[in-house]
C-alpha cells in the first residue's frame, strides 16, 4: 500500500473534501485527487463519493479513515520524539472511564497524570457504557469485568469486591422476611441477596425503598438510615472504621475487576504506556484497600 497516497486521503478525509484540504496544506487539488484515485484502485476500494460541493466517504472510506488517521498520528508522533531526541509522552490521550472510578479516583490520578507529563493533553469521558475504542477514537479505556474482546489487550489493575452494609441500628433486621433495600438503577426484579459471612450463606428477600443513580448516592442514603445496600468495599471501608455502617456480609461471587484496555493492533504509544505505568504507581499491589486508601488517605 502507498503510504503517502494514504495520507493524502486521511488528509482529505480529515478536512472534508479535496479543495478544504489544498487550502489547508498549500497543497495542489488535482495532486491530492490523483493520490486518493490511485489508493483507490490499488485497494480495489471506492473511498470516496465525489459530488459536485461536497465529499462523502463511503462505508469502507470510514473504516480505513477512522483506522488509518490514528496510525498514522502515531508515526507521526514517534518521529517526532525520535528527532527530539527521545520517547517522551505527548500529544492527545483520549480516556473513558467508568461513573464511580471516576468520581472516587479520577479526577486524582488525571491531575497527577497532567502535572507529570505536561507535554500530554489528557481528555477523560465519564461513562459506564463499553464505547467503541476505533470507532469513537479512545486510546484506552478503563472497564469492571470487561467481556473477552480479541482486538483489545490490557491488565487488571485493580479488584474489589461487593459487601452488604446497612445502618449499625438496622442490624435487628437482618433476619426479617423482607429487608428495606437502597439500589442503583432499575427495580423491575429483584431476586433475593445471597451473602457470605463467618456464620456461613443466608439469602435475604428485599424490598427496594429507594432507587437512585450511582452508588456514591446509594452509600450516602444508607449513611442516612433509609436501609441496606450492596457497595464496593473501598467505598465503604472508612465508614466501616468509623462505626458509620454496618458490614452484614459478602455479596457472593461479587469480584469486581478494573482493566486498563487499548487496541491490540495498535502501537502502543509513550503516552499509553506512562499512564499504564500511572495506574501501576498509584495501585501496586491491585487490592481493594489501597483503592480505598486512594479515594480517602
Amino acid at each position: 500500500m502507498d503510504l503517502l497516497g494514504l495520507a493524502d486521503f486521511v488528509l482529505v478525509a480529515r478536512h472534508g473534501g479535496f479543495g478544504k484540504a489544498a487550502r489547508a496544506t498549500g497543497r495542489p487539488k488535482a495532486t491530492l485527487s490523483r493520490r486518493v484515485a490511485e489508493l483507490e484502485a490499488s485497494l480495489g476500494l471506492r473511498l470516496v463519493e465525489r459530488g459536485a460541493r461536497m465529499l462523502k466517504l463511503t462505508e469502507e472510506g470510514r473504516a480505513l479513515h477512522q483506522r488509518a488517521g490514528a496510525l498514522l498520528t502515531e508515526l507521526d508522533e514517534t518521529a517526532s520524539a525520535i528527532a527530539a531526541g527521545g520517547d517522551r509522552p505527548r500529544g492527545r490521550l483520549r480516556i473513558s472511564a467508568p461513573l464511580l472510578f471516576s468520581q472516587t479516583a479520577m479526577g486524582k490520578l488525571a491531575a497527577s497524570f497532567a502535572l507529570k507529563h505536561p507535554d500530554v493533553r489528557l481528555e477523560v469521558t465519564t461513562e459506564d457504557r463499553a464505547v467503541d475504542m476505533v470507532e469513537e477514537g479512545y486510546d484506552l479505556v478503563i472497564r469492571v469485568n470487561p467481556d473477552p474482546d480479541n482486538s483489545l489487550v490490557g491488565r487488571v489493575f485493580l479488584r474489589d469486591r461487593l459487601v452488604i452494609v446497612a445502618p449499625p441500628d438496622m442490624d435487628y433486621l437482618r433476619s426479617s422476611a423482607v429487608v428495606p433495600v437502597v439500589v442503583r438503577g432499575t427495580t423491575s426484579e429483584m431476586k433475593p441477596w445471597v451473602m457470605t459471612s463467618e456464620e456461613g450463606s443466608a439469602s435475604i428477600n428485599v424490598e427496594p425503598v429507594l432507587t437512585v443513580s450511582s452508588l456514591m448516592n446509594v452509600r450516602d442514603a444508607v449513611r442516612m438510615g433509609v436501609g441496606a445496600a450492596q457497595l464496593p468495599i473501598s467505598l465503604v471501608s472508612r465508614d466501616l472504621a468509623l462505626g458509620r455502617v454496618a458490614k452484614w456480609g459478602d455479596v457472593q461471587g461479587s469480584e469486581v475487576g478494573l482493566w486498563a484496555l487499548y487496541p491490540s493492533k495498535r502501537l502502543l504509544s509513550a503516552r499509553v504506556s506512562a499512564f499504564i505505568d500511572h495506574l501501576k504507581s498509584a495501585f501496586p499491589t491491585g487490592m481493594p484497600d489501597e483503592l480505598s486508601t486512594y479515594i480517602d488517605p
